[in-house]
């Protein structure tokens, strides 16, 4: 062609024309080669979306940041009459409803504490074994771990909403074959899966709740899934002590827990998926009516530019969603930091023991000095009561003082409460009553045949001796801290204990300072609600980008269930090695670091949208070296323009520096 051949522009109204034909034609090739490219580049984006399983509902290659566009379509527009009660009133509802989430948590926590006393009743097995009766109870918590585990993964797949949906189903096959069990065997499998279920539940409802709560409420709203922990635990006890009296007590204690959980499946099969996560899959269409509902309408188009630009930044060039790998979430020092505060409360929230009070409350009274189960059981429902108080307090604090406040002061009164706690448990085996000796009131086959083997005086044996000899003790019928009988430990000696006016105890015995360890019970739950119940979950909410969201959150909740799972394994044998008391002092110990942890490790979020935290994050990264969250000059510990806390520390060298 001419214009190929480079035919000088010189003049010439002939040798124009030419170059104009020549001009044209190169023009008009160039557009076909870039139409072809444009063809080529798009099979390319569209074979790498259906190899990536990624399935995009997006007209152009990246995100339209025209959030007015969006807000004046299809007749979406926000009547602004009454918007603040409607807006409430439709948060509210979706709280609730994640939150039965929780209330299946709670409920499991506290039903399994109760149902384990007659389950030693009805199995031998169960009632002779300490390591098997552990593992009824930590079954579900290994379960929960791995639930947890699978749960951040469905959560960024197939959206928070499925992920509830499937949690429910799983809960309700467990808690089926758990009231149909013939066996310890079948019972543990039942537990497994009703573990399962809490797991998933565990990590999709507080981010389901987080993505559908304003930033000026989310704290309180999160917390309100904690509330509902702590509800499902009452509900629990009073299930527990309602059905003492009735035939197969425990199968109908574990069966009552799938009513919920069907509940909250026909219920969330009405409600929307998450909006940020429609945002971020590109379902912005589906998502925008969602929105109006939750924000007033003075802030919905300042949260949606947000919104649409964190969407926009967590996705590559073409507008598809990243592929989380390791090396996103520890690449860079902010994320780094997060994760360690995020696993580091999740952690601490169980060494410091709240779920070894909840699972084994009943058997702690009775550690106490309260035989009976239904005493035992109603002094837990106290317990369970002033749980789920302290959590309301939580709601109402946790978005005015904060949520770093509120975990110290928190953790201040759990470490107190805890000490008391030892205190009282040390006390109570100082002062066992004495073995009766010559026995004159039960014949002598029912005697233990460890203590007649001996020549006893009623000084020299006492009943912590009795029961370290596996067997069981009859208290005195009037007053329990006189000589009582040390006799062989089966059902039908303790039905003739009992039948006697007298009290049978196989785990403690009687004494006159249980009382302080109620006390030192019931302080811990009145410390602990409000703040380190609450707050690990609200913060693990919140200070994760919402690409990483569900797979930190999902790190974070399985290193919470497997803290549970060690502490829950191992109490009942922890309390035959060091002790009761010592067992509780070493929880203290425990709540000590966690204290220094949060001052070193937390900063406040109060009030602060997801873009804020992350600049938050940035700002802690700038001022930090290396994966710890300590400055040059001190330590850093709260918002970035907060004061430090003087504290030479040792640090690695400024060599290694935050990634963008």
């Amino acid at each position: 062609m001419v214009g190929n051949q480079g035919i000088r522009i010189a003049g010439g109204r002939e040798r124009g024309r030419e170059e104009d034909r020549g001009t044209s034609a190169d023009s008009e090739m160039g557009a076909d080669l870039n139409d072809e490219a444009h063809l080529l580049k798009g099979e390319r984006e569209e074979s790498r979306r259906i190899e990536d399983g990624v399935a995009l509902a997006v007209a152009a290659p990246k995100f339209d940041r025209d959030v007015s566009r969006w807000l004046e379509t299809d007749g979406l527009e926000r009547d602004d009459d009454g918007k603040g009660a409607s807006s409430n009133l439709f948060v509210i509802v979706l709280t609730l409803a994640a939150g039965i989430g929780g209330f299946l948590f709670g409920y499991d926590t506290g039903v399994i504490s109760g149902a384990l006393l007659y389950i030693r009743e009805d199995f031998d097995s169960v009632d002779k074994s300490t390591v098997l009766q552990e593992t009824i109870v930590s079954t579900a918590i290994g379960g929960a771990a791995l639930g947890a585990a699978l749960g951040g993964k469905t959560c960024d797949r197939f959206g928070r909403k499925t992920s509830m949906l499937i949690a429910d189903v799983v809960f309700i096959l467990g808690s089926l074959l758990m009231s149909a069990a013939p066996s310890p065997s079948v019972l543990i499998i039942g537990r497994m899966l009703v573990g399962l279920g809490i797991g998933i539940a565990s990590m999709a409802a507080p981010l389901y709740i987080a993505e559908t709560s304003p930033s000026d409420i989310r704290g309180a709203l999160v917390s309100v899934n904690t509330l509902m922990v702590t509800t499902g635990q009452f509900v629990s006890y009073v299930v527990n002590y309602a059905f003492t009296q009735v035939p197969g007590t425990w199968r109908w204690m574990l069966g009552i827990a799938g009513v919920p959980a069907l509940l909250q499946l026909i219920v969330f099969t009405c409600l929307p998926e998450s909006p940020r996560w429609l945002v971020r899959k590109g379902n912005v269409e589906e998502a925008i009516p969602v929105f109006k509902k939750i924000y007033r309408s003075e802030n919905l188009k300042t949260e949606l530019e947000q919104i649409m630009e964190s969407a926009e930044n967590e996705s590559d060039a073409d507008g598809v969603p990243k592929n989380i790998t390791i090396g996103d979430i520890l690449g860079t020092k902010e994320m780094r930091l997060a994760l360690i505060a995020g696993v580091g409360m999740q952690i601490f929230q169980q060494l410091v023991g709240i779920n070894t009070v909840m699972y084994y409350s009943p058997s702690i009274m009775e550690l106490a000095g309260f035989a009976a189960h239904r005493t035992a059981l109603l002094l837990s429902l106290v317990v369970a009561g002033v749980n789920a108080l302290g959590t309301v307090a939580g709601i109402l604090l946790i978005d005015r003082s904060g949520r770093r406040r509120l975990a110290i002061v928190s953790l201040i009164g759990v470490t107190g409460a805890l000490f008391i706690l030892s205190i009282g448990f040390f006390m109570t085996t100082t002062d066992s009553p004495n073995v009766m000796r010559p026995e004159n009131h039960f014949r002598a086959d029912l005697l233990c045949s460890a203590m007649q083997t001996e020549q006893i005086t009623s000084r020299s044996r006492s009943c912590l001796d009795c029961l370290s000899e596996g067997c069981g003790f009859c208290a005195a019928p009037q007053n329990k801290m006189r000589p009582g009988s040390c006799l062989i430990h089966n059902g039908t000696v303790a039905d003739i204990c009992t039948n006697s006016s007298r009290s049978w105890y196989t785990q403690s015995c009687p004494s006159k300072y249980g009382w302080l360890a109620l006390v030192g019970l019931i302080l811990y739950i009145m410390a602990f609600s409000p703040g380190m119940g609450p707050v690990p979950w609200a913060v693990n909410s919140e200070i994760y980008p919402a690409h990483l969201r569900g797979v930190c959150g999902g790190i974070a909740a399985t290193a919470n269930w497997v803290s549970n799972l060690l502490v829950a394994q191992s109490f009942l044998s922890l309390t035959r090695l060091l002790g009761t008391a010592g067992a509780f002092f070493m929880f203290t110990c425990l709540s000590v670091l966690a204290l220094i942890f949060v001052l070193i490790a937390v900063p406040e979020t109060k009030g602060l949208s997801f873009q804020e935290v992350e600049k938050l994050w940035e700002e802690r990264a700038k001022n930090t070296q290396g994966w710890f969250p300590w400055t040059n000059n001190g330590l850093q510990y709260s918002r970035a323009n907060e004061k430090s806390i003087p504290m030479q520390i040792f640090c690695e060298s400024d060599s290694v520096r935050a990634s963008s």
